[in-house]
């Protein structure tokens, strides 16, 4: 009988595990009905809303035109009628502040009539502005604890909605979260001030090239969302994991990913059952989820949705990560959404594919079929390249955190070096600009088609370019894919980045092209000398090779390229005098909005790695210091036994258990030390680094002779799950 109840009770239960939930009927709720049916969406507003207080909400959210107050009572009481009529009696605001999650408080509807009766009522202020107790969410010292005010402001661009509860329904108000001061402190803040700002710049180029839309330029976002599903058993069997959303020991299993055979594989049955609830519920959300496959590591998956603008994409993903982690619950699964939560295995991403344009224009990244005749997709281009060349470590800075940096740089995430790939005939195409040879630019790639060998299939016509996975930044067809975004961050800090850089860029831009013309150069000649100069002034941020390779990282620090591998080396970015001139010049953040940021960001890596490494400690001491001397008092007596028997016998195995745990003991008590001696350093930049220098290196060295014992110490005794029962069992 195993003395290891806790584990085996674990694998007991996913032995017999049942569905809990009931299956779902898509016969009779098909996708196409009930898409959108819990959103505020535009054909809601227009059915019900008066027609000129829906034109003018209209007016608003198509064209970014300042919103009449007077409509807001308006507004209010129809959109609480139409959430009455889907059972909520509550509503809330919904915010993002800088602990990076999605936070809410609930308000009722009803109000006590004074008759002994309730009266629902929800008025125009209410929609408009909350007033959350702001005293507990970090602020970077912009302001004291004591001063507890803060306001949730409606964003009227990214629509209401409905969130279902087993017991009732609430209404969902998407909100900015500001200090009575008016500092933001949240992610949708900067991110909507950005989207504004990159506007104004986009449509400065566009005017020079005599195009008018009555639209805004807006960014656009596709957020793949990689996850992992285990069984939750096992995050109830595993201290790390549930405390910390990752193993912090485990050795590696007899097979892992090497085989690709979970990559796009047969999703398992329970896992596809959650998969479709998630799916459905998101429908409901207008979430438009259009992928779900297999990723690479074992139990590892991913979920896509379609292009939105950037600030609804990042709305949609919160609502993404929260209906994973809810609805795996009814399937007796666990959601992972740490950027690393297995060693030896892939982690998990959130890869943003970028681009900017308007229903008008369509995408101004899209090349067409002949890039080189296309001066307005190769100026925004040209204005990506120097934007990521001139502000690589600010992208670094904006993905930074202790999960990320277990991910980046390993082989399935990109590398810590910001670089971007561009493809074979782009490359070529930019090049000859630079060469003076705008005429021969044309690759003759465009049209080329892959004959596949099987006569009963035609040929197939091919992208003018390969595809690069070891790229942080890589141009993917019509937009910019960025794939150093951390699986359960939020991707509003980056777009916000990516945002601002592109507005300095196109700023810069339209300043060059113009001056040009102003000089008397025709509008061609002033775009071949502005992509001329780029290419020679900011080439150095393409490339196409391997972004995994050794001689990379030399070529990179050949080419002055920023190597942050570490959040305590990318953070200081934040503070730097161009990064600060970067953001207060297109009126994003301040200097000290940027300055609290990047202490908020330090305090939580120290906090994060610290709670990491007092789960080392106390699981060593608890539950794996136990288990290996169990074994080896096994061991000694059967080794005293035989010495009994044959005075020379020795056990080769007592021999290495003794020293595992002698090395565990000594690595352990070292660990205590560096703890307590960041504690002192408190939670700041200087602490981030003793915690990264001297805690980090002594949890691996830890963790290398723990999981060194799980591989030697007999399996009846070992009491944590491992990694073949947690990333096999399904």
């Amino acid at each position: 009988m195993s003395k290891n109840t806790g584990r085996n009770s674990a694998i007991q239960a996913i032995t017999s595990y049942r569905a809990e939930a009931a299956p779902l009927n898509f016969a009779e709720t098909r996708p196409t009905e009930i898409f959108g049916c819990n959103v505020f969406n535009d054909r809601v507003m227009r059915e019900r809303l008066p027609r000129d207080v829906y034109k003018s909400l209209h007016k608003t959210i198509a064209f970014g035109e300042r919103m009449d107050p007077s409509i807001a009572n308006t507004v209010a009481a129809v959109m609480k009628d139409w959430a009455i009529e889907k059972g909520a009696t509550h509503f809330t605001h919904i915010f993002y502040p800088l602990t990076g999650q999605t936070a809410e408080k609930h308000d009722s509807f009803l109000t006590p009539d004074g008759n002994g009766g309730v009266i629902a009522e929800f008025s125009g202020s209410m929609l408009i502005r909350g007033e959350p107790d702001a005293s507990s969410f970090p602020s970077g010292g912009l302001r004291s604890t004591f001063e507890a005010r803060g306001y949730t402001a409606w964003d009227v661009t990214s629509p209401a909605y409905i969130m279902e509860n087993p017991n009732g329904t609430f209404l969902c108000i998407p909100t900015m979260f500001l200090s009575w001061t008016g500092v933001a402190l949240d992610k949708k803040t900067p991110l909507l001030r950005s989207n504004q700002a990159v506007n104004r710049q986009a449509q400065r180029v566009l005017e020079i090239f005599g195009i008018s839309t009555g639209l805004p330029v807006v960014s656009y976002a596709g957020l793949e969302q990689e996850y992992f599903f285990i069984d939750h058993n096992f995050n109830f069997a595993r201290p790390d994991i549930q405390i910390a959303g990752r193993s912090l020991f485990g050795a590696r299993p007899a097979k892992g990913q090497e085989f690709s055979d979970q990559y796009f594989g047969v999703i398992p049955q329970r896992v596809l059952s959650c998969m479709m609830e998630v799916e459905r519920d998101l429908y409901k959300l207008g979430v438009p989820v259009k992928t779900r496959h297999n990723e690479a590591a074992p139990s590892q998956y991913e979920i896509a949705p379609l292009y939105e603008p950037s600030n609804l994409a990042v709305d949609h993903n919160h609502i993404i990560m929260a209906t994973l982690r809810n609805v795996a619950k009814h399937y007796g699964l666990k959601c992972l959404l740490h950027e690393k939560p297995f060693c030896g295995v892939n982690g998990s991403g959130k890869h943003v594919n970028y681009s900017l344009g308007n229903s008008e224009l369509g995408s101004l990244f899209d090349p067409g079929e002949t890039p080189h005749a296309n001066a307005v997709f190769l100026v925004f281009c040209a204005a990506m390249i120097r934007a990521v060349h001139k502000f690589g470590g600010l992208l670094r800075a904006s993905v930074a955190s202790a999960a990320n940096d277990h991910r980046l740089g390993a082989h399935e995430a990109p590398p810590a070096i910001m670089s971007i790939f561009l493809g074979d005939q782009l490359t070529e195409v930019l090049e000859a600009f630079r060469a003076g040879r705008a005429e021969e630019a044309d690759t003759g790639k465009s049209g080329r088609t892959m004959n596949v060998g099987v006569d009963t299939l035609p040929p197939l016509p091919t992208d003018p370019g390969d595809r690069n996975r070891t790229s942080p930044i890589a141009f993917t067809g019509n937009r910019f894919e960025f794939r150093a975004v951390g699986s359960g961050q939020s991707a509003a800090g980056s777009i916000t980045a990516l945002n601002v850089m592109m507005a300095d860029s196109l700023g810069y831009a339209a300043n060059w092209l113009q001056k040009e013309i102003d000089g008397g150069k025709d509008r061609n000649a002033a775009v071949e000398s502005f992509i001329s100069h780029v290419i020679e002034e900011h080439s150095a941020v393409i490339f196409n090779g391997d972004g995994y390779s050794e001689i990379w990282h030399k070529e990179a620090r050949r080419r002055g390229l920023p190597d942050l591998r570490t959040t305590p080396e990318a953070l200081p970015v934040l503070t730097r005098p161009d990064v600060i001139e970067l953001y207060e010049s297109q009126g994003v953040l301040s200097r000290e909005e940027l300055r609290a940021r990047q202490e908020i960001y330090a305090e939580q890596y120290c906090k994060t790695v610290r709670t990491e490494a007092n789960l080392v400690i106390r699981i060593a001491k608890t539950i794996i210091f136990p288990a290996a001397m169990r074994y080896q008092g096994e061991l000694a007596t059967t080794a005293a036994q035989m010495r009994a028997i044959d005075k020379n016998y020795r056990t080769v195995a007592l021999d290495e258990v003794s020293e595992s745990l002698n090395a565990l003991q000594e690595n352990t008590a070292a660990l205590e030390k560096a703890v307590a001696l960041a504690g002192d350093a408190g939670e700041g930049l200087p602490a981030a680094g003793i915690y990264c220098d001297k805690v980090l290196p002594l949890m691996e060295e830890t963790r290398k002779h723990a999981d060194h014992l799980e591989t030697i110490v007999a399996d009846d005794l070992w009491a944590l799950p491992n990694y073949q029962e947690i990333l096999f069992g399904k």
